[in-house]
């Protein structure tokens, strides 16, 4: 997981990419080829930023910038009494941590918490 200096001067250079590709091309064919390139590869960049910081996190972690918890699940702490534990677990290839899912019965929500 990125700190949030790093995501944001992540997200600077890329949109920066992204505008001088677009003005590169602008320029016409010969400056529009590098133009191309740093416009897709500012694109993705941007798109890898907004995908990466959802892994295993609750829409209200995010809104609320809590910090990331272990394996990118919940931050510490206890869930709402509507999340129960499942059976189901799974080991964060990234991380290493072992998550245990839990979910509301009535919503279908799940949270995800690393265990030990």
């Amino acid at each position: 997981m990125l700190s949030v200096t790093t995501r944001l001067i992540a997200g600077i250079v890329a949109l920066l990419m992204l505008l001088a590709g677009i003005g590169l091309i602008a320029l016409g064919p010969v400056a529009g080829v590098s133009g191309l390139w740093l416009t897709v590869a500012g694109a993705v960049l941007l798109i890898a930023l907004a995908i990466e910081r959802n892994r295993y996190r609750s829409e209200a972690s995010e809104q609320g910038m809590e910090p990331v918890g272990p394996g990118g699940g919940e931050p510490g702490g206890q869930l709402e009494p509507r999340f129960q534990a499942t059976e189901e677990t799974f080991v964060d290839p990234t991380s290493g941590h072992r998550m245990r899912v839990y979910l509301d019965q009535r919503s279908g929500e799940r949270r995800y918490v690393a265990e030990g």
